[in-house]
């Protein structure tokens, strides 16, 4: 069911909800298993978001020791990037949608 209603989203590492309709359109069984998914996918984004820091903990490391400019840059660059994951996924966990009345119906 989470390929019909989730999609991969290798950026982040995650599965994402992939809504095709208004939110309130779908039935209340199709909410109900748009929500316990999402719980699930959720509750990993905390790892998730541990995992990005200790690859930005090795980059910084990386960086300390680095001579070359232009590696440095490159070095900041994947930094700043693995930081908007981060903040991206914060976005999403605080995502939390509820069934909608017509859906409880």
């Amino acid at each position: 069911m989470k390929n019909e209603f989730f999609s991969y989203n290798s950026r982040l590492g995650i599965h994402l909800p992939r809504v095709s309709k208004d939110w309130p359109s779908y039935s209340s069984g199709e909410q109900e298993i748009i929500l316990l998914e999402w719980e699930r996918v959720r509750g990993m984004i905390p790892y998730r978001i541990q995992e990005i820091e200790v690859e930005i903990e090795r980059l910084q490391a990386e960086l300390a020791q680095e001579d070359n400019f232009d590696r440095s840059c490159m070095i900041n660059g994947e930094i700043s990037e693995r930081a908007s994951e981060i903040n991206d996924l914060w976005i999403w966990y605080r995502t939390t949608p509820d069934k909608t009345q017509r859906g409880m119906m």
